[in-house]
């Protein structure tokens, strides 16, 4: 079948770009092209953005909280009904297991579109009764107000789950937006516009366009003087770049950027749980999550015992066909990231790792020989100043090491310039209290992993990001506060 060539959907419709110039969208599972993508143009981007700005004075400016919400809740109602057309491109597009993406990525996509709905009925204003010298008094009340367009610029690590966890709060609060998906996975972008269009969602509202970051679509995007924000996701070396070229327009920005999350395994823990939960957060989605777990500390007594178990259930994972329901573990989502990824296997086996199982390419049957495979890897006995422990690989692999005390568990877990994630694995509660506590970390886990409630705020301290994501903690950056004053 001859690959599609996608489109923008700007204003409504779906355009081609003005120039024509398209780049190749690959299947990382074995390198055979799955589309065609435009790369946009300045003046594609403008188009988009000048949309996106018209429709905030247009219809969509005049629908109430509840007509807005029942709009949403329509687009979820569509996703549910097109979900193996968004299973099919999510899994083409990343290369993971349809195991996962069909119980997490899509359901979830649909999910925050009414989560998100529900809950921006529900947010209260604020009044105050303000005494005046006449005796007259004043009344102080806000009112919340929608940005502006913002520009939703999304990764490809869980495309349309972190791309929707943007657009639903947006939406909701009664923004415009400009969204450019990731260049390795642009096509659950393209058919959320098929969506909107099918929904009712009036013109302008939603606004795709595709390419690249520097001196490309994401920079044109960011530097339009009438994008109010910017919403990344993405490594940390990016959203330095976007705060350079915000800075100028003092645009607003929300950033969840890279991690280096240190796990914490305590002798009293429950083990299996703790394998169970440990192998997910170190494997899952090929090590591609910026939840994942790569520093691994493990009290000693359990050290030997933990290593050999997750040694075996490393190399039980099943690599191969993605739609095959058995498979467990999927190709990293390029070439270029694989060799990025192998060259951290090549520095640690340099310094003197232990190279407990994998550190190479995967060996599969020739189907997938042009594909982006690599092993899931585990080491032990590097120091923490090796650039294994130091850097975000995003990858399958993780370092393993014994400490004495609580103390210096901590103190290991908290030495990296990330704070995005954590877990500890205790029975005791006293003890899970104390060390949550006293992690830098914008979550932390105790006994699981990745359990989500779209209530909660999730961002990270340090070089992690900026602000924070879920619940009303969204509205706030996607709504501007004002205050009225009446005076009686």
């Amino acid at each position: 079948m001859k690959p599609e060539t996608l489109r923008f959907f700007i204003d409504g419709e779906f355009v081609a770009a003005s120039n024509q110039q398209l780049f190749a969208n690959t299947n990382p599972v074995d390198g055979s092209l799955i589309s065609h993508v435009p790369e946009a143009t300045g003046a594609d981007v403008d188009h988009a953005v000048q949309a996106a700005r018209r429709a905030l004075s247009g219809p969509w400016s005049t629908l109430s909280a509840d007509e807005r919400c029942r709009l949403l809740h329509r687009v979820a109602n569509i996703i549910d009904r097109r979900f193996e057309d968004f299973l099919k491109a999510e899994v083409t597009d990343t290369g993971k297991p349809v195991s996962v993406a069909s119980t997490i990525d899509i359901p979830r996509g649909a999910a925050n579109f009414r989560v998100f709905a529900d809950m921006v009925k529900s947010m209260a204003d604020e009044s105050f009764h303000t005494p005046t010298p006449d005796g007259t008094g004043a009344m102080n009340y806000t009112v919340r107000k929608p940005k502006g367009v913002i520009a939703v610029i999304c990764p490809w690590n869980l495309p349309f789950l972190l791309m929707t966890w943007k657009v639903g709060p947006a939406l909701a609060c009664g923004n415009t937006m400009v969204v450019k998906p990731s260049e390795e996975t642009p096509t659950t972008a393209t058919l959320l516009g098929e969506v909107m269009l099918e929904a009712g969602v009036p013109p302008g509202v939603f606004n795709v366009i595709h390419g690249f970051g520097p001196d490309s679509a994401g920079e044109y995007l960011v530097r339009h003087n009438d994008i109010s924000a910017v919403t990344f996701t993405g490594e940390t070396r990016t959203g330095t770049a976007i705060m350079g070229l915000v800075a100028e327009g003092i645009k607003d920005v929300s950033f969840e950027l890279g991690g280096k999350n240190p796990a914490i395994v305590c002798a009293d823990c429950d083990f299996d749980k703790a394998i169970e939960g440990t192998q997910r957060s170190v494997f899952a989605n090929c090590g591609q999550i910026c939840l994942g777990t790569e520093r691994v500390y493990v009290e000693r007594s359990l050290f030997e015992r933990l290593v050999n178990a997750l040694k075996e259930r490393a190399e039980s994972l099943v690599m191969g066909d993605p739609f095959d329901p058995s498979t467990s573990l999927g190709p990293l989502i390029s070439l270029e990231h694989r060799d990025k990824v192998l060259h951290y296997y090549e520095d640690a086996a340099l310094q003197g790792a232990e190279v407990v199982t994998g550190g190479g390419t995967a060996e599969l049957d020739r189907r997938y020989a042009a594909g982006s495979w690599v092993q899931p890897t585990i080491w032990t006995g590097l120091p923490e100043e090796s650039s294994v422990n130091r850097e975000e690989i995003f990858g399958p692999c993780c370092h393993i090491r014994p400490f004495d005390a609580v103390e210096e568990a901590i103190a290991l877990a908290n030495d990296t310039d990330y704070g995005l994630a954590a877990t500890v694995w205790t029975q005791d509660v006293s003890k899970a209290n104390y060390v949550a506590t006293h992690i830098e970390s914008g979550i932390c886990w105790v006994n699981c992993w990745f359990l989500r409630d779209l209530r909660t705020p999730f961002g990270g301290t340090k070089k992690s990001g900026i602000g924070r994501e879920g619940g009303h903690y969204s509205f706030e950056f996607y709504s501007e506060i004002q205050n009225v004053c009446v005076k009686f």
